[in-house]
């Protein structure tokens, strides 16, 4: 498995397929191309299809400045290797075609050329196990806590990064408190996230904690919608899951920054345990992918604070991701908006009250977390694409049909 520096990354929203990947690429564009004086890049699949949506064309252009740029819609062509594909074609001063460069953004921010994902050869990876069965096994053999798998295969220097996430993340959540307004699109969509936390602060105190992550949640995922600076956790769609949870339970639970750097590492090598052996990009997997694995990561981490042990902390994480199967990622109007938002502040709850649940076991179960992301992988394939952030189904589709009849 690679770095955690490589799935937590801090970056603008509102997907971070759509917008980070897209970023991420104009920059190797530029750089295999020094003396290109204007691009015409090419959107494929899911990436063309919801991609004026999630802002992508607006990500280029800025990205290019002052270079001159052309973009090309072609949602109907679907690469074999992932769905989320784009060329850029390189031009000089006189217009003469200089070059072509293909790339795929395939979750989290992350993207990968044609040579790379053609490339089948073992690669060197920082993390020597890639199953939770295998590092569980490696944990108990060396009286290890999870988070010490992460110390003891990252450079040092992964807790300065994870340092850097949980402010980045802390951050979103004050400024998504802080403002008020529409979001931008045509659903004039209000934000909600000031309202909700004013209204937490009035509610009993058996329900105070929950209204919390809800509000906490949704600053996160408005400020992602507004194009905002986020963090993918593990991707943007996803963003508010993790910062909502850890928020509230910072301050429900009083826990210090090494606390905090441990349960983010925890929830690291689940995302990447799943990332590494399913996907987590809705346009491979549908939403399972993106709300059901942060939530599958903010139940281990909740489950850590809580003082769960690594079985407890593994029930959580599979039994997160197995009631998450065969979520559909289907943006209203391509906008990571409905049902995005909501999802996110429902999904951090239900992180916890999963991590909860868990811990009033012993932590034996039937089903393991490696199987069911196994199980994710397969129904992500069998998933109709209509379902996985194309916006051609789901509520997608009933709404658009809505807003036709009218």
């Amino acid at each position: 498995m690679d770095t955690l520096k490589e799935l937590f990354k801090i970056g603008c929203g509102p997907s971070s397929s759509h917008t980070i990947g897209p970023q991420r690429a104009v920059g190797r564009a530029k750089e295999k191309f020094p003396n290109a004086d204007s691009f015409i890049v090419e959107l494929w699949g899911s990436l063309s299809a919801t991609g004026k949506g999630h802002f992508t064309d607006w990500i280029i252009v800025e990205t290019f400045k002052p270079m001159e740029v052309e973009i090309k819609w072609l949602p109907n062509f679907v690469h074999e290797l992932h769905t989320n594909g784009m060329k850029f074609i390189a031009f000089d001063k006189d217009k003469k075609n200089i070059g072509e460069y293909t790339v795929f953004s395939v979750g989290g921010g992350t993207i990968k050329d044609l040579d790379e994902l053609l490339d089948k050869s073992p690669k060197t990876e920082v993390y020597p196990l890639n199953t939770m069965k295998d590092i569980m096994e490696w944990c108990k053999d060396n009286n290890k806590e999870l988070w010490q798998y992460v110390d003891e295969f990252e450079d040092p220097s992964i807790w300065e990064h994870l340092k850097k996430i949980y402010h980045a993340m802390d951050e979103a959540v004050t400024r998504g408190l802080n403002r008020e307004g529409l979001l931008p699109g045509p659903l004039k969509y209000p934000r909600k996230a000031k309202e909700m936390y004013e209204k937490a602060l009035t509610k009993r105190a058996s329900l105070l904690l929950t209204n919390k992550i809800f509000a906490y949640a949704l600053a996160v995922s408005e400020e992602n919608a507004s194009i905002g600076q986020v963090v993918t956790a593990p991707t943007c769609g996803a963003s508010g899951v993790i910062p909502g949870l850890l928020r509230a339970m910072r301050e429900e639970y009083e826990l210090k920054e090494d606390e905090i750097l441990k349960g983010l590492a925890i929830a690291g090598i689940i995302g990447n345990l799943i990332k590494h052996n399913a996907t987590i990009s809705g346009a491979e997997g549908g939403c399972q992918a993106e709300v059901g694995s942060a939530c599958s990561m903010g139940a281990a981490m909740a489950t850590y604070f809580m003082g769960g042990n690594i079985d407890q902390i593994e029930y959580a994480a599979e039994s997160a991701m197995e009631h998450h199967l065969g979520m559909t990622c289907d943006p209203v109007g391509g906008f990571v908006i409905i049902p995005c938002i909501e999802r996110n502040a429902i999904c951090s709850v239900r992180a916890l009250n999963t991590a909860t649940y868990c811990l009033s076991t012993d932590g034996s179960h039937t089903i393991s977390f490696d199987e069911v992301v196994k199980t994710m992988k397969e129904t992500g394939k069998d998933m109709c694409s209509a379902y996985k952030e194309t916006s051609d189904g789901g509520l997608a589709k009933y709404y658009e049909k809505i807003l036709l009849s009218k």
